[in-house]
């Protein structure tokens, strides 16, 4: 795996990944807020075709709009990053998908769950996004037109956009091919 924006402090202890995400770091395009960013971190490896990744995260969310979760990313201009984005003091289940500009779909969470389970099913073209509060039973958040190009980097990103940082945990990161 490697590295598009290599966050201040990281290590990998078998299955885990544990990382702090840098300051006001972030990925977004246009929408709304009419700036781009893309300064998060992402570990990632290219994968080629349809795929399965999973993971489980646990963050320390503590500021508005940290984020942890997934990501597929093609260029800097088509990418999806989905996962858990702390809003309002409410950990969302989110979703952003960009081709040239970001949109934005959530999902508030009940009682802050200590973690959260996110998937990612691509056929073809598409993207499937998908979460669990338990690591078996798995709810759709959003199906996504991406990209028809094959190859794509996937992995795990953070981003603390408002914040100085905070810690996270990935555990079981899995891709496989489908």
């Amino acid at each position: 795996m490697e590295w598009y924006n290599e966050p201040p402090v990281w290590n990998v202890q078998s299955d885990t990944i544990h990382m702090t995400s840098g300051s006001k770091t972030d990925f977004w395009r246009e929408t709304h807020y009419g700036f781009i960013r893309d300064n998060g971190h992402f570990f990632y490896e290219q994968i080629q075709g349809d795929f399965v990744v999973e993971v489980k995260v646990t963050g320390e969310y503590q500021q508005l709009y940290d984020q942890a979760g997934l990501m597929v990313r093609l260029n800097e201009s088509t990418w999806l990053k989905c996962g858990i984005e702390f809003v309002n003091g409410v950990q969302q289940v989110s979703a952003v998908v960009t081709r040239d500009y970001s949109d934005w779909s959530i999902l508030p969470i009940p009682e802050n769950p200590h973690a959260i389970w996110v998937r990612v099913i691509r056929r073809s073209s598409a993207v499937e996004v998908q979460y669990s509060l338990d690591g078996d039973d798995y709810t759709m958040l959003r199906l996504a037109y991406l990209t028809p190009v094959e190859t794509v980097n996937v992995g795990v990103m953070c981003a603390s956009p408002e914040g100085n940082g905070f810690l996270i945990k990935f555990e079981k990161f899995t891709i496989r091919n489908l």
